[in-house]
């Protein structure tokens, strides 16, 4: 319990410090999305006396002093109130980031967890049969992981979607469709997700196996290996309980963050797919100076990561129970 505590305690603190970083950075930028809305309104006629302090509200920014809007902030974050997104105005960031969170963490979330698995198991295998034919897969994927995602995704839709045809080139699903929990509607926005989540496995994989199977021949030379072998263990208990479950420990770490950051999607992954998630959306919200969007996607980022980190860090603990002892 000692230990549970000191993790949540540091994380509550750190989160603290990410929402008063999320209300100063957007204050901080040159602009104001008031000043762009009231712009295009002057372009169509005559801006109603306090419009300005009206949009304010409406988007979420506050009013009066600095600490003042520091205090209307925290009560909006505490009630989740985000305000309304310029891009798409009038509808609330909410509804903006719920939504495209949902995608990002079905088509990136699943993504990762395969990866993470394949790579976790083929580098477990690799680093125990270490010298044998298995190694050659290492260069390969190492090359694959160097390769970057928009490169890979453009040459991905050109093989499967331009050329064979295999697969749908953009999109989250097929428009003409009714969004609903129907046969048609998953199973188009499951034929849209394929490419972009064998993109995103093909290119992330590698590292994940290259990283567990230098840490399992590290492992093998350890004392503990050497006397459960001396034993007469089966070497398929030696490797799963005693090689593996140590050699894990940096890439659980690893993949720590990657689970956190799965929220943000792939920016330009999404793009090349056009694919309806949280990477597109902040790309959108930056391009239209949308400061409530891009307060709101910052904000579920920061809490993302934190909420991985802890969870891992607690798994951590699980897995060596030696760092309960720190």
């Amino acid at each position: 319990m000692r230990y549970i505590g000191r993790k949540l305690g540091f994380y509550l603190v750190a989160a603290w410090i990410a929402i008063t970083l999320n209300f100063f950075l957007p204050r901080l930028i040159p602009g104001d999305p008031v000043a762009v809305i009231i712009s295009k309104q002057q372009q169509t006629g005559t801006v109603p006396l306090g419009e300005a302090d009206q949009l304010r509200r409406l988007l979420g920014l506050g009013s009066g002093s600095l600490a003042g809007q520091y205090g209307q902030y925290l009560n909006s974050l505490a009630h989740l109130r985000f305000g309304l997104s310029i891009t798409v105005f009038p509808t609330p960031v909410i509804d903006l980031v719920r939504q495209a969170v949902f995608w990002t963490l079905i088509l990136v979330g699943i993504a990762t967890l395969l990866s993470f698995a394949l790579g976790i198991a083929l580098g477990t295998v690799t680093g125990w049969k270490r010298g044998s034919r298995l190694d050659a897969i290492v260069p390969a994927t190492t090359l694959l992981t160097a390769v970057p995602y928009f490169w890979l995704a453009l040459l991905l839709v050109y093989l499967f979607a331009n050329t064979w045809q295999i697969f749908p080139a953009q999109g989250g699903f097929d428009p003409a469709l009714d969004v609903g929990w129907n046969g048609a509607f998953i199973s188009s926005a499951i034929q849209h997700s394929l490419l972009p989540a064998i993109t995103l496995i093909v290119a992330s994989v590698g590292g994940w196996l290259l990283g567990m199977r230098n840490m399992m021949v590290a492992t093998l030379a350890e004392d503990y290996v050497v006397a459960a072998e001396a034993k007469g263990l089966t070497p398929l208990r030696v490797m799963a309980k005693y090689a593996a479950r140590n050699a894990v420990l940096p890439s659980v770490s690893g993949f720590a963050v990657s689970i956190g950051f799965v929220v943000t999607g792939q920016i330009v992954m999404e793009q090349v797919f056009n694919y309806p998630g949280v990477g597109n959306l902040l790309f959108a919200a930056v391009q239209n100076q949308d400061y409530p969007l891009m307060q709101g996607i910052f904000l579920a980022i920061s809490f993302a990561v934190l909420g991985a980190n802890l969870l891992v860090d607690l798994l951590y603990g699980f897995i060596d129970p030696r760092t309960k002892e720190a």
